[in-house]
């Protein structure tokens, strides 16, 4: 195998030719054209994580300072390991050679799918928070600060790479990008549509920028006009309540002249994957062996109907809970011993087992979003990251049955949650005895809690003639049919907003849901009574229509080729395989750029790794040629499986090129030096 990395923007590439399934001897991975330290580099990662192996360095005698090194893996023992490429394997050859890398947490890298390998766009899962600024604002001094955040905040300095097992890549340094805006230029609504659009290229370190726009020049004499700005995150790397944290340290950081005392703040998310790792699974499995929501759960919000949506993207509706009206929820919450958000699990609860149609008792089950920071290392308060998970809740709703047990079994249900929010939905579903990737909910409830601006800093602001206020949340998304988010405004209302699929659900019937959920908490207060029970809640919706919800539609099962290029006769063929989270337009570069007589084919492949049951096509088999198999990113792993399946079958082994995750043009530029590694072998 072969590869190439470290420096800015390089990807590395690697050639490896793998046999059949029938032996797996010594692992040989062509590393193409690195530096020498480089390779070393790449070679110590793999001893170092991988010890069933024992793992040789060789060059060619002229290979020099940049030429040809063999990596090879040789199993210990007859009853090593060897053979199949791993996902960790495969992430540790091509990952970028920083300084460290870390796992991802379970909602991290299912955020991370959705990003790199879903429709949508760059803009899908980009968040963001928007504020005042009033008084005097010193651009430099303004920019120095937010670069000094990132110099002391690991998680600024963060990318990630998912080209096998997927991981967070730390950085020395990046730059915070703050770009200013002239108020004649674009409109707030259309700044924030453009910079949302813009979305992030996730292999590179900085995942937040900051946009300022001024306001327009006060001809009346009143006083400065205040300057919005806008932070833009990425969800996968950031929650709200973390990008509020690194707000509160920005702030810091301008008061003191734009610099931040101090190395890295710790804990920050390096130490809360320690934490993570030395967690005992025993009680965790033994826990989710029971909880894990049953098969037959109602868990869709609403009932199929209705052909595919031609609408994509997410959707966003808001509505407001009065001040009155939610001091009254809070109250009859707390008289049953429960909490404010235990009642909007009761409806929630309650507009699942409606859309399922059922008269009996029935099991609903939907996502809790813990916020991962009272069971983590010390001061996880304060750890800027995405430390919350969403957990699946079932609980059984009886419309002969009290409204009031009803209430108890959510909060119970939610407390006996809590110990288990660091466990990812993939263990559940193993522990749960459900298929992989099995969708345990449908649906998702968050209840966000905002760190306030300490005093302190408010004064010390005021101090130098600055206001600034409470920064609102812009968009949203989610990676479910639905997600209900509820926070408390300033004047006290409880605010909720839905988060949708515009594919699976219209406008319409979102706004018809949240308008259902409010007025089921209108009305349970008006339950007093001790015999009430949740059938006589459920009819305060008898005369509301039940939404729809489109199917979702079925995952491709079929491998799609493509001729790209014709090539000359008997030329050899480079097929292409691409998956969810290959870099757009890296393929296209290659085509463009890459000179040869090859056949290039492209090869479409519905998931990450290939279906057992799906079989190369015959031109791969059968061609006559000799084969090159190639794979950005992800695709990699792929391609390698294709391979093994064509040497079965054939008796000889294509060789295959996989690179790491990087841009369009790098990553092309990585295929062609694996290319020329190839052809330079038969001549």
């Amino acid at each position: 195998m072969r590869s190439h990395h470290s420096h800015a923007g390089t990807v590395l590439a690697v050639v490896h030719e793998p046999l059949g399934t029938g032996a797996w001897p010594t692992l040989v991975f062509e590393l193409c054209e690195p530096a020498r330290a480089d390779a070393e580099a790449i070679a110590a990662r793999v001893a170092g994580r991988h010890r069933a192996y024992d793992v040789e360095l060789d060059a060619a005698p002229d290979a020099g300072d940049c030429g040809r090194h063999l990596l090879r893996l040789t199993p210990r023992g007859a009853g090593g390991p060897g053979g199949p490429l791993t996902d960790e394997l495969l992430a540790d050859l091509l990952a970028p050679l920083a300084s460290e890398t870390l796992p991802v947490t379970g909602h991290q890298r299912a955020l991370l799918e959705a990003a790199v390998g879903g429709r949508g766009g760059p803009g899908r899962f980009v968040e963001q928070l928007f504020w005042d600024w009033t008084g005097p604002l010193d651009l430099g001094r303004f920019t120095a600060a937010w670069q000094s955040v990132a110099e002391r905040e690991a998680v600024l300095r963060t990318s990630f790479d998912w080209t096998g097992a997927a991981r967070l890549v730390l950085h020395d340094r990046t730059a915070v990008d703050v770009v200013r805006h002239e108020p004649a230029g674009a409109g707030w609504s259309e700044l924030l549509r453009q910079d949302r659009a813009r979305g992030f290229e996730l292999y590179r370190p900085s995942l937040l920028r900051v946009s300022l726009l001024d306001g327009a020049p006060d001809t009346s004499g009143a006083g400065r006009p205040p300057t919005r700005l806008l932070v833009t995150y990425h969800r996968a790397l950031l929650d709200e309540r973390g990008a509020r944290l690194l707000l509160r340290q920005f702030y810091r950081s301008y008061l003191a002249g734009g610099t931040l005392p101090g190395a890295d703040r710790r804990p920050d998310i390096r130490d809360q994957a320690e934490w993570l790792a030395r967690q005992d699974l025993s009680g965790a499995r033994e826990f989710w062996s029971a909880a894990a929501p049953p098969a037959h759960a109602a868990v869709s919000p609403g009932r199929p109907g209705g052909p595919p949506r031609r609408s994509e993207g997410p959707g966003r509706i808001q509505r407001r809970l009065r001040p009155a009206h939610t001091s009254r929820l809070r109250s009859w919450a707390a008289g049953r011993g429960a909490g404010e958000s235990s009642a909007l699990h009761v409806v929630w609860a309650l507009l699942l087992y409606r859309a399922a149609g059922a008269e009996g008792p029935l099991p609903v089950a939907f996502g809790v979003h813990l916020s991962g920071r009272d069971m983590s290392p010390r001061a996880a308060a304060d750890i800027p990251g995405l430390l919350g998970n969403p957990l699946p809740m079932a609980v059984t709703v009886d419309p002969a049955a009290p409204l009031v047990d009803l209430l108890l079994q959510v909060r119970d249900a939610a407390l006996d949650l809590t110990p288990y929010a660091w466990v990812s939905g993939d263990r559940v579903r193993e522990w749960g005895g459900r298929e992989p990737g099995a969708d345990l909910v449908e649906t998702t409830v968050r209840f966000d809690t905002h760190p306030e601006l300490p005093e302190n800093l408010r004064a010390e602001l005021a101090a130098q003639g600055i206001r600034v206020g409470v920064p609102q949340s812009a968009g949203g998304d989610t990676t479910l049919p639905v997600m209900l988010v509820a926070h408390h405004d300033a004047d006290g209302s409880l605010v909720l907003t839905a988060l949708y699929d515009r594919g699976r659900f219209t406008d319409t019937d979102a706004s018809g849901m949240l308008a259902q959920c409010l007025h089921l908490l209108r009305g349970l207060p008006e339950h007093t009574a001790g015999h009430a029970t949740v059938a006589d809640v459920l009819r305060l919706l008898s005369g509301s229509e039940v939404p729809t919800m489109t199917p979702a539609e079925p995952a491709g099962s079929r491998l799609a080729q493509t001729v790209l290029r014709a090539g000359e006769p008997e030329a050899d063929v480079v097929c292409l395989v691409t998956v969810p989270g290959v870099t757009p337009g890296a393929y296209d570069t290659l085509l463009r750029d890459h000179e040869g007589p090859e056949r290039i084919v492209e090869l479409g492949v519905p998931g990450r790794q290939v279906p057992p049951a799906l079989d190369p096509p015959a031109e791969l088999v059968h061609g006559g040629r000799r084969l090159t198999l190639c794979g950005v990113g992800p695709a990699g792993r792929a391609a390698h499986d294709l391979a093994r399946r064509v040497a079965e079958r054939t008796g000889e082994a294509p060789a295959v090129v996989m690179t790491g995750v990087g841009g369009a043009a790098e990553s092309a530029q990585a295929l062609s030096r694996g290319l020329r590694a190839v052809r330079a072998r038969s001549t």
